[in-house]
């Protein structure tokens, strides 16, 4: 008795469709982790780089992101924003954003000043403390505030609002304020009163989980392949089945 492969049409269509979507996936997948890890090598070389003081002047955002710098000024407290569903640790809550205006001049930064946990009251806002007058900030440029997954009609930022996103530009069209085109994660507290949190998340991070989709979906190709083979073969008439 022997075994052949057989040729089936549709099957091989079918399992081709598969193995070659799996390996684009599985190419796509280890392209964002290589991606990542460029960003992460590059975020590391310009945190280690002394901080910059940044002046009024619009900087695009290539030239200073990962880079930390010195800000002096004074938070525009009229206009706090919260972030929602911006969890830190295990624990829920939101980031405070709010503007910060350059001394002598008129260009504001956006700035992420920390998190704060969400209250057990449903809806309450948690409470805050602002420094009043000139203070000097530390911080980090980033190009976002980072992004989450948002439904419907996103509402317009508004001193005191609640949203999910929020960027420099839309900050600016509802306040009329100039504002530099990145975001400043505050590292450093400016005051006693200031207790934030200030873990931030680096964006990098997910560099593994790409690689490991990128194994899932290398796989899921192997296996379409493996099960056209094994279901392949038939029974052909050997030198035991002969009369």
């Amino acid at each position: 008795m022997r075994f052949a492969l057989r040729f089936r049409p549709i099957p091989f269509i079918a399992v081709l469709v598969v193995a070659v979507i799996g390996i684009l996936l599985g190419n796509w997948q280890q392209d964002r982790a290589a991606y990542k890890t460029r960003l992460q090598q590059q975020q590391l070389a310009r945190a280690a780089e002394p901080a910059l003081e940044l002046g009024p002047a619009i900087t695009p955002v290539a030239q200073l992101v990962f880079r930390r710098v010195r800000l002096h000024g004074q938070f525009v407290a009229s206009w706090p924003i919260f972030l929602a569903n911006r969890p830190m640790g295990a624990g829920s809550g939101f980031y405070l954003a709010m503007p910060f205006k350059i001394a002598g001049s008129n260009t504001h930064v956006l700035v992420l000043r920390g998190w704060l946990p969400r209250q057990a009251e449903f809806g309450k806002l948690p409470p805050f403390a602002t420094p009043s007058g000139r203070v000097v900030l530390e911080g980090q440029v980033v190009a976002s505030t980072g992004r989450v997954m948002e439904l419907g009609v996103a509402p317009h930022p508004a001193p005191g609002a609640l949203v999910q996103n929020l960027t420099p530009h839309q900050l600016a069209t509802a306040s009329g304020l100039q504002l530099q085109p990145f975001v400043v994660q505050q590292t450093a507290p400016t005051s006693a009163a200031d207790r934030m949190a200030r873990d931030w998340p680096l964006p990098s991070a997910g560099i593994d989980k790409h690689r490991g989709y990128a194994v899932q979906w290398y796989a899921l190709a192997a296996l379409a392949v493996l099960f056209y083979v094994m279901t392949g073969f038939q029974r052909g008439p050997g030198k035991t089945d002969r009369p």
